[in-house]
């Protein structure tokens, strides 16, 4: 079984659970996301648009539903004010499920939409990446981003010991720091053309702060140790091989506030002379909703049952994505269910210390 994922092949397997799934499974990206709108809204306070047309774009938007009640926010603050026509873009890479998107913007699923509720209102799809254009020069008002621009464009190496950066180190990690700048330089100059003058962009972005803490590592169990012993068992027993282990590498980068800091603080980097300024960056700490609610209930086989589907939901397609095609599809699948399974398990019979808290660096951008 010597077929493996290449670079580029590793990073296309991105993919968030379809159907709904995703937003059903991830309360905490939705819990991010609420506590990112008040930041939003005041970035539209200070706009000064005259009354007219809105253009508002939601870049790693997955299927739509963790942000429903932010531009139901947005949606609303504007018409206190007018009766303006808004445009909101919802765009994602080309292998979103955007079927799910559609239905649970117009109200064809459980979800609240709030097209229903305002008139004027506009949402277009777009299969463009946060890596690509996405609108039109000198279009947008507003862009805004959670919990997606952590993925790379491309894995730039794999991992030989572990199966995510935050376990690497040396040259390898050198490698991602690299691809996660080059990549953030990318992003950030196809904004500025897309934004007006004045223009704002608000992000949400996973990060390693200042006590170094980044996404389930910040109290307890760190769970990307605990995917990567799980792995190395499932490597070690025969279920996979050697090249399949190495393979399973997240192409994912956390960057710091510096990191992220850099093309502004640079006055001679292509962003700042694109006229992007930093208007303010701060960290945050989101807490696992699963773990909290076991606080409460204290069942252990329900946390476990509630709290690795959320996982699953993000990462599942990369686990797929790193097993051999020269195996049937149905025996990838069952590595896939055995693995997670597993986890669930282990988690079951020892809960404490395991959780997804969400560690963000909320980030308000300005063209100037």
């Amino acid at each position: 079984m010597s077929k493996q994922s290449n670079k580029s092949s590793q990073a296309d397997n991105i993919t968030m659970s379809g159907g709904g799934v995703y937003s059903l499974a991830t309360a905490g990206a939705k819990d991010v996301i609420d506590h990112a709108t008040p930041i939003v809204l005041a970035a539209i306070s200070e706009l000064n648009r005259p009354v007219g047309h809105w253009s508002f774009s939601d870049m790693g938007c997955a299927d739509g539903g963790t942000s429903l009640d932010l531009w139901r926010s947005a949606v609303s603050a504007i018409r206190n004010q007018s009766e303006a026509d808004i445009q909101i873009t919802y765009a994602d890479q080309p292998r979103n499920d955007f079927n799910a998107l559609v239905q649970i913007l117009h109200g064809l699923t459980d979800f609240d939409s709030y097209l229903q509720q305002h008139s004027n209102v506009h949402v277009l799809e777009s299969g463009s990446s946060f890596y690509d254009p996405i609108l039109p020069s000198n279009s947008l008002d507003l862009g805004f981003s959670a919990t997606a621009m952590h993925w790379l464009s491309q894995k730039p190496c794999d991992i030989p010991d572990h199966v995510h950066m935050v376990g690497a180190s040396g040259e390898v990690l050198s490698q991602y720091q690299a691809q996660a700048q080059k990549d953030w330089e990318t992003i950030l100059l196809h904004r500025a053309r897309e934004l007006k003058p004045g223009g704002k962009l608000v992000f949400a972005n996973f990060c390693k702060d200042e006590q170094g803490r980044y996404l389930g590592n910040t109290d307890g169990e760190n769970m990307f140790d605990w995917f990567n012993s799980l792995w190395c068992e499932f490597r070690d027993n025969g279920a996979i091989t050697a090249d399949e282990y190495a393979a399973m590498t997240l192409p994912q980068y956390y960057n710091t506030v510096e990191e992220f800091s850099l093309p502004f603080t640079d006055k001679q980097s292509k962003v700042s002379r694109a006229g992007l300024t930093l208007d303010h960056i701060e960290t945050g700490i989101i807490k696992c909703p699963y773990a909290r609610d076991f606080q409460s209930h204290g069942d252990a086989r329900k946390f476990a049952k509630e709290y690795v589907p959320t996982i699953r939901s993000w990462n599942e397609s990369i686990y797929f994505g790193g097993l051999s095609s020269d195996r049937p599809v149905e025996e990838r699948k069952e590595i896939i269910h055995n693995f997670y399974s597993t986890y669930e398990s282990r988690v079951a019979d020892n809960p404490e210390g395991h959780a997804m808290d969400y560690v963000h660096a909320y980030t308000t951008i300005s063209k100037t």
